[in-house]
C-alpha cells in the first residue's frame, strides 16, 4: 500500500487550558487556513483536531471537533482577506450555513462550496468531522467553474449522480497520497467540476465514465510503485470488468496500460532530472515506479524521451 501523506501541519484543543482554547484555535486557523472567530456551545469548551495536508498548490484539512460555530464576519473579511474558494465535505454531524443570500442545511454526506472573500457564519450542533479543500479562486475558476462561486452551493442530494460523485470525492480525500499530492489535487478538482457540470447540466462525455475514470487514475497514481499493478488489478478495485475499464479509459484517448506506463514514465523522468537525481541509480529509480526489469525501463524510456535515462539524468545535472 502506498504511504498516505505527512501533514503539514496539526493540532488538537485537547492539551490547551479550556479557558485559553477558543483564542489558540483561532490563532492557528488564522495562520494555517482562514481568518475566523470561534464559538463553543459545550461546557467542556471547545474540543477540536486539525490536521492539514498540501496538495500541490491546494490546501487540505482534515477537521474534527464538539459542537461549535466559526465565523467570518464583513470586518473579518476585510481585515484578514483570503482569495479562495473553500470545499468542505462534511463526514460526521450536522451543520447550518449562514451567508448574506439565506441559509443551507447541511448533514454527513453533503458538500459545501463557498467563497473566502465573502462573510459566512458555520455552525455545528453536535460532534462533527469534515474534509476541507482551501483552493486558490483563480486555480478554482480555470479548473472547476468558471464564473466562480456567485453563493454558496450545496452538492450531495440534488440526484443519485450528486450523491455518487461527493462519494468519489470523500474516497480520495480520505487518505491523500504522500507520493502523488498532485494526482489527489487534480481527482479533487476535477469531481467538483463535474458536480459543478451536473448541476448546470453541461455533461460532454459518459456521466459514470468521467468519475470511474478519475477514480482509475487516482489508485494508479497512489500504486505506480507496485510492479504488481495492472489494469485487471484496477478494474477489480473499481468493481468493473476489464473491458469496461478499457471503455472508461478510451473515452480519455488512451488503454489502462498505456496511461500505467505513461505515469510511471513520467514520475521516473521527474526524479532523473530533479534535485539529487546524481545520487540515484537508474536500478533505483526504475524499481522505486514500478519495473521490474531494468532493460525494459530503459527501452521504454529512450522510446518516450529519446534518451536513456544514463544520457537523461548526465544531461539535467551537467555537474
Amino acid at each position: 500500500m502506498p504511504a498516505s501523506a505527512v501533514p503539514i501541519s496539526q493540532t488538537t484543543t485537547e492539551n490547551v487550558d479550556p479557558r485559553e482554547r477558543i483564542e489558540f484555535w483561532e490563532e492557528y486557523n488564522r495562520r494555517e487556513l482562514v481568518g475566523l472567530s470561534c464559538t463553543s456551545y459545550s461546557e467542556q469548551g471547545l474540543l477540536a483536531r486539525q490536521s492539514n495536508f498540501q496538495l500541490d498548490g491546494v490546501r487540505l484539512a482534515h477537521i474534527s471537533g464538539n459542537a461549535h460555530a466559526i465565523e467570518r464576519s464583513p470586518q473579518m473579511a476585510r481585515s484578514a482577506p483570503k482569495d479562495s474558494v473553500f470545499a468542505t465535505l462534511l463526514v460526521k454531524g450536522e451543520a447550518v450555513f449562514l451567508h448574506e443570500h439565506g441559509a443551507l442545511a447541511a448533514s454527513a454526506g453533503d458538500l459545501v462550496v463557498y467563497d473566502t472573500r465573502r462573510p459566512y457564519l458555520f455552525g455545528f450542533s453536535s460532534s462533527m468531522r469534515q474534509f476541507l479543500l482551501d483552493v486558490p479562486r483563480a486555480l478554482f475558476v480555470e479548473t472547476c467553474m468558471a464564473g466562480g462561486v456567485p453563493a454558496p452551493m450545496l452538492f450531495g442530494r440534488g440526484s443519485a449522480r450528486e450523491g455518487e460523485l461527493v462519494v468519489a470525492l470523500r474516497s480520495v480525500l480520505d487518505e491523500p497520497a504522500a507520493d502523488a499530492p498532485d494526482g489527489t489535487r487534480d481527482a479533487a478538482l476535477d469531481l467538483i467540476r463535474l458536480l459543478a457540470a451536473e448541476r448546470s447540466g453541461d455533461r460532454p462525455a459518459p456521466a459514470a465514465y468521467q468519475t470511474q475514470l478519475i477514480l482509475a487514475q487516482d489508485h494508479i497514481e497512489r500504486n505506480l510503485h507496485d510492479p504488481g499493478l495492472t489494469p485487471g488489478r484496477v478494474a477489480a478495485v473499481l468493481g468493473v470488468s476489464a473491458r469496461h475499464l478499457g471503455r472508461i479509459f478510451e473515452s480519455a484517448g488512451t488503454t489502462p496500460s498505456r496511461h500505467i506506463l505513461e505515469r510511471r514514465l513520467q514520475r521516473a523522468h521527474g526524479e532523473l532530472t530533479g534535485p539529487g537525481a546524481a545520487g540515484r541509480t537508474i536500478a533505483d529509480v526504475a524499481y522505486r515506479w514500478g519495473f521490474s526489469s531494468q532493460a525494459h525501463f530503459a527501452r521504454a524510456f529512450r522510446a518516450r524521451f529519446g534518451r536513456t535515462p544514463s544520457e537523461t539524468r548526465a544531461f539535467a545535472n551537467p555537474w
